[in-house]
């Protein structure tokens, strides 16, 4: 029995390199159907269920979609899959909250140099527009942090680089329940208000296309994360 259960689970992750390979040498594009579960079974000579599994693991990891009653097809890249991963690894002490925010600190401080020299005027609109948010919702932390998550990957879009909003757009989950915690380690108004005036610095250096500003401010702005999450007892 239990063989037979590894046989079938090798059965399947075989089939998934295959349909892979398939997506690559067919030059598939996202929103591209792939061939059907009986054309599969038949061209890999494996079962329909394990063409059908093999979907499912493909869909999980947000390569394929899935929809009832139609073929499947070639997902957009989507950040859902790193996301999951992330917030595994943190729940799971794999990974402390320390490292992730180190690891965003080199990320955003590259971000926004890119989205300094790179940014469209509507990209420069809509940081500085979401800054100016952050400052009028400081009595609704709620929306201040959904405002603040939407400046971030508004400055990763500007960059023009789709790697930095995957990994910006994975980092969110594990970021919007931290983010309550650091808000409220912040216990001053002074606190708060440097918070705001950070983003504001950053969106003023990114809209006048000055990289060296708008790194030293996102430098400073994880300094102070990084203090008001050490605070609040999180490592």
């Amino acid at each position: 029995m239990e063989q037979a259960a590894e046989q079938g689970g090798g059965l399947v992750s075989s089939t998934v390199g295959a349909i892979t390979r398939l997506i690559r040498e067919q030059d598939l594009m996202p929103g591209d159907r792939l061939p059907s579960e009986a054309t599969l079974a038949r061209d890999l000579q494996v079962s329909r269920t394990v063409v059908r599994e093999a979907f499912r693991s493909l869909a999980a990891m947000r390569i394929i979609e899935l929809s009832t009653g139609r073929r499947a097809t070639v997902a957009p890249i989507d950040h859902g899959a790193m996301s999951l991963i992330i917030e595994h690894g943190v729940h799971t002490d794999q990974i402390s909250i320390q490292q992730i925010y180190d690891v965003r600190r080199t990320i955003e401080t590259r971000i926004v140099t890119l989205a300094a020299l790179r940014r469209t005027e509507d990209e420069a609109r809509i940081i500085t527009d979401e800054a100016a948010a952050m400052r009028a919702s400081l009595t609704r932390p709620e929306v201040l942090m959904r405002h603040d998550l939407a400046f971030h990957m508004a400055l990763a879009r500007a960059s023009k680089n789709p790697v930095f909003g995957l990994i910006v757009g994975a980092f969110q989950g594990i970021t919007s329940q931290t983010w309550p915690i650091g808000w409220r380690s912040r216990t001053t108004t002074e606190a708060r208000e440097a918070m705001i005036v950070n983003h504001e610095r950053i969106a003023a250096a990114i809209a006048e296309g000055d990289p060296e500003r708008a790194v030293a401010a996102m430098a400073l702005h994880f300094d102070e994360s990084v203090r008001a999450l050490i605070s609040a007892g999180l490592t």
